[in-house]
């Protein structure tokens, strides 16, 4: 009844649905929170039918103009927001003894569910868009940059369609898009991520290191690390880099917490992941990088709440 009260044709308001997976990764990576996204794509495709009379498929795709709306709906969202950070972006690192003190004021970036994406056409470049590096490097840029680089870069739209989307010029979205690569090249290449395929031995070394640290293995987990690896783990905003202080802060974690975990691999932020259970309870939710068969970087959320997105249970299966 409500399609039909606004003009909208039930099968148009299918295929915007159809969408939702796309809206979403898109919403995620300008906001950098899968909750806050759900709701943004809700607001899109609530204008999407408000308007689906006035769409014109001679001047763009539906998928074009979806995106275009929901770029808008996020810009809105993001006016007077502070951005979503992870530890590493707060300040130096610290020692692996260090008081582990969540800073729950801070709004932490969130890992992203694959399973969230459905299946769109493009999912192997919504995946590489989605990695942990590149989405908390966009935290650094200001709204309406970040929106042209994900426009240009990642839905790889033409520089007139961005201009349009933003309502702006195509020489104003050159020189965003300028300065918005010299941020992020001062973050580290991750860019590439968009473009280069994850490491292939990425999932060997991720159930390799899962077997290690069920194992409470110390020595054959930080074999498995480079040297100048980083391990963050918000709420808390400690990090720490190096091969010596990740061991060391291990052999504090089995001492505190036991030695009695088991971890569940989930695809997450276009990679491999690990849900940890300390004991039976949900604990965190681990994302790596993985370059030349070497974990490079490990992000530990730990926060049990986000077991849900995952559709996993926060206590521990019992095994048959």
């Amino acid at each position: 009844m409500a399609a039909a009260r606004n003009n909208a044709p039930v099968a148009e308001t299918t295929q915007h649905e159809a969408f939702r997976g796309d809206l979403l990764a898109h919403c995620y990576r300008m906001v950098g929170s899968v909750e806050e996204a759900e709701d943004l794509v809700q607001e899109t495709l609530l204008r999407a039918w408000r308007a689906a009379d006035r769409y014109d498929p001679a001047r763009a795709s539906l998928r074009t103009w979806l995106h275009r709306i929901a770029t808008n709906v996020c810009l809105t969202a993001l006016e007077g927001r502070s951005r979503r950070p992870l530890p590493s972006g707060l300040g130096g690192a610290g020692e692996p003894d260090a008081p582990l003190t969540p800073s729950l004021d801070v709004p932490w970036l969130q890992p992203f569910p694959d399973a969230r994406l459905g299946d769109p056409a493009d999912a192997a470049q919504q995946r590489a868009g989605l990695r942990l590096a590149l989405v908390a490097a966009l935290q650094l840029l200001p709204a309406r940059q970040r929106a042209a680089l994900v426009l240009r870069e990642v839905l790889q739209l033409p520089a007139t369609e961005v201009a349009e989307a933003l309502d702006s010029s195509v020489a104003s979205v050159n020189s965003s898009l300028q300065r918005a690569r010299a941020t992020l090249q001062a973050a580290g290449p991750v860019l590439d991520d968009l473009r280069e395929p994850a490491d292939p031995d990425e999932r060997e070394v991720v159930e390799r290191y899962l077997a290690a640290f069920e194992a409470a293995d110390i020595p054959r987990l930080t074999r498995l690390l480079a040297d100048d690896v980083v391990l963050e783990m918000p709420p808390v905003a400690l990090w720490l880099a190096g091969r010596d202080d990740y061991g060391e802060f291990m052999r504090r974690v089995f001492v505190r917490r036991g030695t009695d975990w088991h971890l569940v691999p989930v695809r997450v932020n276009g990679g491999t992941g690990l849900a940890a259970y300390a004991g039976d309870k949900a604990h965190s939710v681990q994302l790596f990088e993985v370059r030349d068969g070497l974990i490079r970087r490990c992000v530990t959320f730990a926060d049990p709440s986000l077991f849900a997105m995952f559709g996993l249970s926060p206590t521990m299966p019992a095994v048959a």
